[in-house]
């Protein structure tokens, strides 16, 4: 049985995903688990692709301390107890930064070139690179695949590209990257079977979860997003801000007295829905709270949406669809009624009972906007990269065609 092998590594979870390569390149989900609680209190679960428990073990402290030893253990029982031996094992990496604008083979060298931009993705970007070297040094001969969060958006013309500085600083890679490119790339290449009318107009995507960001799309491909340079930028999110003015961060430098690694501790952790409501980074938590601050997070959270909104409306000269996904998105009937509401001066308007049914369709008959639910899937979209350059052997780091 040949299988592809998915990895998401986080900074306390590896979660995985085994592929079954069906004919002609076919792929079916045959396992998805993890590994979380690293360093904590490490639990190994797994389930097969109806649902049904196939593994649900804890471990102590020191048998899991890190992402290697996670992917050690991962390994050993998909090896030993469900015979799983992958041809090629897919990773998600979230900045590619300027050098690869495609799926990659991974080699030392291209290793050595993603750690460059660690501090661009420091929740991410360090443990995204854990699993691929344990899998270099104790599996040499395995092929693996990077796929890159930041890839779909480099169809960016150069005003959404760039920022209003020096351009040598451009040139050295400052510029507006965007995030989430997977999941973007996965609606991008499903639209035009769920609603073909619109798939190669107009489009808003909003990736609204734990991390949340937008996109708009033309043609299929991404014209603006509201990340840029880093994951911290656009809407805020579970413990980021989004859009931040950079003269608070000159402020805690020289008011506060931060240093720069707290300051970015401090963005990354102790912001968003968390800093400002007080209460958790948890959407739910915050929806079902009867806290001020935490209404106000919640509030805040669907207006900036619904700003972020018309400027990649401006952006796309106009609007043909608009599309909820992610975690939030995909599940929060109350966040899409609140960006709905923003959104009515465009024309959109909800069909109550069925945004509550969480359908595919959600916009009322007479909206001027569809308005759509579709489930992401980054992992399928890592699986078929994987497998796409394992079939042709090699990776073509070519531009993609810039949308005019």
């Amino acid at each position: 049985m040949d299988t592809i092998l998915v990895v998401n590594a986080g900074s306390s979870s590896v979660k995985f995903q085994v592929f079954v390569v069906e004919g002609e390149g076919r792929l079916l989900r045959m396992i998805k688990g993890q590994v979380e609680g690293i360093g904590s209190r490490p639990r190994l679960r797994a389930n097969g692709a109806g649902g049904d428990p196939m593994a649900d073990r804890a471990y102590p402290i020191e048998a899991i301390p890190d992402v290697p030893a996670a992917m050690s253990v991962a390994g050993e029982w998909l090896r030993s107890e469900v015979r799983v031996n992958p041809l090629a094992v897919g990773h998600r990496v979230v900045h590619g930064g300027p050098d690869y604008e495609r799926p990659v083979l991974v080699d030392h060298g291209v290793v050595s070139r993603l750690e460059r931009f660690v501090a661009l993705a420091p929740l991410h970007q360090p443990h995204n690179l854990a699993p691929i070297r344990s899998i270099l040094a104790n599996f040499p001969t395995v092929p693996q695949v990077a796929c890159f969060d930041t890839a779909f958006h480099r169809t960016h013309g150069p005003l959404a590209d760039h920022y209003a500085i020096p351009h040598q600083l451009h040139a050295e890679g400052v510029r507006r990257y965007g995030f989430h490119g997977l999941s973007y790339e996965y609606i991008s290449r499903s639209l035009p079977q769920i609603a073909p009318d619109i798939a190669k107009r107009r489009v808003i995507v909003a990736h609204l979860g734990s991390g949340a960001s937008m996109c708009a799309m033309k043609d299929g491909l991404s014209v603006e997003s509201t990340m840029g340079f880093t994951a911290l930028d656009g809407l805020p999110m579970g413990t980021r801000p989004g859009q931040l003015d950079p003269g608070v961060v000159l402020y805690l430098i020289s008011e506060k007295g931060m240093a720069a690694a707290k300051v970015q501790e401090f963005l990354y952790r102790d912001c968003g829905l968390k800093g400002l409501s007080g209460v958790s980074n948890d959407m739910r938590e915050l929806e079902a709270s009867t806290d001020p601050q935490a209404r106000l997070a919640v509030d805040y959270f669907a207006y900036r949406v619904g700003l972020n909104a018309g400027m990649l409306a401006a952006a796309l000269q106009g609007l043909d669809a608009f599309v909820f996904t992610a975690g939030i998105g995909e599940n929060s009937s109350g966040i899409r009624a609140r960006v709905a509401e923003q959104l009515r001066w465009l024309g959109v308007t909800l069909d109550e009972a069925e945004n509550a049914r969480h359908s595919s369709l959600i916009s009322g008959k007479n909206s001027l906007i569809p308005v759509y639910v579709i489930p992401t899937d980054e992992e399928l979209m890592i699986a078929q990269h994987t497998l796409s350059l394992l079939m042709n052997g090699h990776s073509r780091n070519t531009r993609h065609k810039r949308v005019s």
